[in-house]
């Protein structure tokens, strides 16, 4: 269903999504609460939701329509505003599964392959991954790809406790027996909310002094308030990643939009850099890069997590992370919003565990806190 006061808008982005056939537009409606009533007469997977509309907004909307129809994947859809980021970002801790950036214009709009590829990638993925909720048979979204198996990796010693029924396709790793010194991690779609879970539960468990480094895709503005809302929400000290800025313990760093973020050592300390080198796996920032450089400059002393997102960015990173002797972790199937890149990740065999979301904090406080 697409929401959107612009008939304009709601009959572009309705033939944007339905020059995919796998795509089909049930409902095509101009306010919140028109949205609401709809879902009265139509079994709806993915609602495409506009955050500004008179008689009910977006986010208005959004709690209403999550009641009526608690498994529906909601994408909310704004122009790119600093206003509109804090919204969007308040609409995805309030369970809005994903967000797009519409283009300003109907001009931008018609034209904008960026906006047609993206929107069409986030719908057929949580449609998918809504019917999965459902109990039914994905139409459409394919497997999360596999990425190059791993003969290295070990299966845990029977002394470990049974972390996760991973399936017989899953190899689980020793994890590194060396305290880390820095904790990575990589989200994408429904990673904000996965991110103000884990932070928020990391904090509960008495926190960790290592610094934290995170690459979520997401655009220039919404990294941002991405960090305060990390603040806010899970009490940690929480920024925007500056180029060449030294880590420091137990602070939170966010890759900024369009920048790809690494550590390098220089002397004595660990530095961020940015840069603005080509996209991996479609992406800037990009999981990959931040991965290689934790496993070049931390070897056995890193400690990786890959939250729910679409695609496989984090999955060669984090197998070579594995591969340099650190710990990784990917959160499951069945608390992901989309098992793209936790999935690629765990059946590449970089994996030491696989974790409902509500155990990685809990798993990463005793890793990071051991005792050498």
């Amino acid at each position: 269903m697409v929401v959107d006061d612009s008939a304009v808008v709601r009959g572009l982005e309705t033939r944007i999504l339905e020059s995919d056939p796998a795509i089909t537009v049930i409902a095509s409606v101009g306010n919140g609460q028109a949205a609401v009533q709809a879902l009265d007469r139509h079994d709806v997977e993915v609602i495409v939701l506009d955050i500004e509309m008179p008689v009910m907004d977006g986010i208005t909307a959004l709690p209403l329509l999550l009641k009526k129809a608690p498994k529906v994947k909601i994408v909310m859809s704004s122009t790119l505003t600093l206003r509109n980021a804090e919204i969007s970002m308040k609409a995805l801790e309030a369970g809005a599964s994903e967000y797009v950036t519409k283009p300003s214009s109907s001009r931008e709009l018609t034209g904008g392959q960026d906006f047609k590829a993206e929107l069409v990638a986030k719908v057929k993925a949580l449609g998918a991954a809504a019917r999965k909720a459902s109990g039914g048979t994905p139409r459409v979204a394919s497997p999360a790809p596999r990425a190059a198996a791993a003969p290295a990796a070990t299966p845990r010693s029977a002394g470990q406790p049974s972390l996760h029924q991973a399936g017989a396709n899953i190899v689980l790793r020793e994890p590194s027996k060396e305290r880390p010194d820095i904790i990575a991690i990589g989200s994408s779609t429904g990673g904000p909310q996965a991110l103000f879970n884990l932070l928020g539960g990391l904090r509960k468990c008495g926190g960790v002094q290592q610094p934290i480094i995170i690459t979520q895709h997401m655009p220039a503005t919404f990294t941002t308030i991405l960090a305060e809302h990390i603040n806010r929400l899970a009490g940690l000290t929480a920024k925007e990643a500056e180029n060449g800025e030294v880590l420091k313990p137990g602070v939170v760093y966010i890759a900024p939009g369009d920048y790809h973020m690494l550590v390098e050592s220089k002397g004595t300390n660990r530095v961020l850099t940015l840069n603005q080198a080509p996209p991996e796996n479609f992406c800037r920032p990009a999981v990959d890069p931040m991965f290689r450089s934790v496993a070049k400059v931390y070897g056995r002393r890193a400690l990786a997590v890959v939250l729910t997102g679409m695609g496989a960015d984090g999955a060669k990173g984090g197998k070579i992370i594995a591969d340099a002797g650190g710990t990784v972790v990917a959160q499951d199937e069945a608390t992901s919003v989309v098992w793209g890149m936790p999935g690629a990740t765990a059946q590449g065999g970089a994996c030491s565990a696989v974790l409902p979301l509500s155990d990685i904090a809990p798993y990463l406080h005793k890793i990071a806190n051991r005792r050498v």
